[in-house]
């Protein structure tokens, strides 16, 4: 598949932007943690930049659909390079305050919805409209994205130790620059989408998803299981300052760990898309996903925690793959953008409030007993979802889904 230079490009682009944010993701909370002292503060910030994908996720499948995926990259590029550098600018002249701060993670965050959803939807355009195919694709940029996990995490601990924070954000904001660069040179596709009856308005793709019997619920779900998600990622933070002594180094290596479990997921993920029936795959992983996570409840040398992050991470592609690969063939072309940001605005909507949930929390209770309610609860959301997608659906009746669309 890599022989095809647009989707070649697309995942280089991916790779270096993916492991700046990936570092990004490392290095501001634990700015904010490490100047603050305050898990409350951290989730802020991460609930900042994580709440316009929310807000701003439905009206960008509107604009992808203007401007076409590829020149939305770009766009989403060249505001996000700049953007990032104002933090450390901040900071350097004393400027940086927590408003400030906050202010400019939700500027950051803004971009990120029709990025994301530009970056999915320009796949079939670069490897055809097969479900299969757009699956393994899906995997390979997974892979990418594991590989960034890996990388990203501890040059950013490495830095930090170094270094400051303040550093790892420079570097982020260059990778922008490479991606727009490389986006821009390299990939032929994302045209404008050629509007018809059931793309019109502006809840068409959640209208669409609703009317759906089998992505309708598996959106709903995993609105569910994002707002646990982000609270394991706090708790991961507070492991690391909490638990093993605020070494950076740990967190780096905690986060990478994810990266290395979700690589082996994705390599597994992109052979198992060619034979294996893709929902089948994607239940039962949903379901085994958060079992390692029981095991940091229990006080255990960070090398052991370390394994189990990575174990938890494996089975993330299996799930993210092939929902993907269905969701993407099974929606039409014309609504594909408007669909991919309604996903995305659902999947995230209760992200923020996981985030501010969990810091909240960890003012009140152990990370013992966190680790045992945000597992047991991703397991509750896994088993609806699994239940969903086995029990499978026929695609949303088109014409019915055009008449609401018009109401």
């Amino acid at each position: 598949m890599l022989r095809n230079r647009s989707l070649a490009g697309l995942v280089v682009a991916e790779l270096v932007s993916l492991t700046g944010s990936s570092m990004t993701f490392v290095a501001l909370p634990w700015f904010v943690l490490a100047t603050t002292g305050s898990t409350a503060k951290m989730a802020w910030v991460l609930a900042a930049e994580m709440l316009p994908i929310a807000l701003v996720g439905i009206p960008a499948g509107s604009v992808i659909a203007r401007l076409g995926a590829k020149r939305t990259m770009l766009v989403s590029d060249a505001a996000r390079g700049p953007l990032m550098l104002v933090i450390p600018i901040l900071h350097r002249s004393g400027h940086l305050s927590f408003g400030a701060l906050l202010a400019t993670a939700f500027a950051i965050g803004v971009f990120a919805a029709p990025y994301f959803a530009s970056a999915r939807i320009v796949i079939p355009e670069v490897a055809g409209e097969d479900e299969r195919a757009v699956a393994r694709v899906n995997a390979v940029l997974a892979g990418a994205n594991q590989i960034a996990q890996i990388a990203g995490p501890v040059l950013a601990g490495v830095l930090i130790a170094l270094t400051s924070p303040s550093t790892v954000l420079v570097v982020d904001g260059c990778t922008y620059v490479f991606s727009y660069l490389t986006i821009a040179l390299v990939v032929r596709a994302g045209g404008r989408v050629a509007a018809t009856a059931e793309s019109k308005g502006l809840f068409a793709g959640l209208r669409f998803l609703m009317h759906d019997s089998l992505l309708g619920p598996i959106m709903i779900a995993a609105c569910v299981i994002n707002f646990v998600v982000q609270g394991i990622i706090v708790g991961l933070q507070g492991l690391a300052y909490f638990r093993y002594d605020a070494n950076a180094h740990v967190l780096g290596y905690l986060f990478g760990a994810f990266g290395v479990g979700a690589l082996a997921g994705a390599l597994v993920a992109q052979q198992l898309a060619q034979r294996a029936d893709l929902l089948r795959l994607a239940a039962f992983a949903i379901v085994a996903m958060p079992l390692p996570l029981f095991l940091l409840s229990i006080s255990m040398p960070w090398g052991v925690a370390i394994v189990v992050v990575g174990a938890f991470a494996f089975f993330i592609p299996l799930v993210n793959a092939p929902i993907i690969g269905v969701l993407t063939v099974r929606t039409p072309a014309a609504l594909r953008p408007k669909v991919m940001t309604a996903v995305l605005t659902v999947a995230t909507i209760a992200g923020p409030v996981g985030f501010l949930a969990a810091g909240e929390a960890l003012r009140s209770i152990s990370l013992s007993t966190l680790f045992v309610v945000l597992p047991a609860l991703l397991t509750l959301g896994g088993l609806a979802c699994a239940g969903v997608i086995l029990r499978g659906g026929a695609p949303a009746d088109v014409v019915g889904v055009a008449d609401v669309a018009h109401g």
